[in-house]
């Protein structure tokens, strides 16, 4: 997977979670549209996580290809 690759999902995955945020506004809540947007928050990071990977790899000289999609759970156990 190549940058442009994990830009474009990066897009997408932007997309949906604005659509989600934006039907879930006035509405009751709903289960699933709030399952599904935490599942996009997930993976959002997970594809960051990838390209920032890869731009690091970049930098040191090293073949981003290396580079690979961590666990959720590493990825959502970094500190901010």
């Amino acid at each position: 997977m190549d940058d442009s690759t994990i830009q474009d999902q990066i897009e997408k995955l932007v997309a949906e979670e604005e659509e989600l945020l934006r039907g879930h506004e006035g509405e009751g809540e709903d289960p699933k549209r709030h399952e599904r947007l935490q599942q996009v928050k997930v993976e959002l990071d997970r594809a960051w996580d990838l390209l920032r990977q890869r731009r690091a790899a970049e930098e040191f000289g090293q073949d981003p290809d290396d580079a690979s999609t961590r666990d959720a759970d590493v990825v959502e156990g970094y500190e901010q």
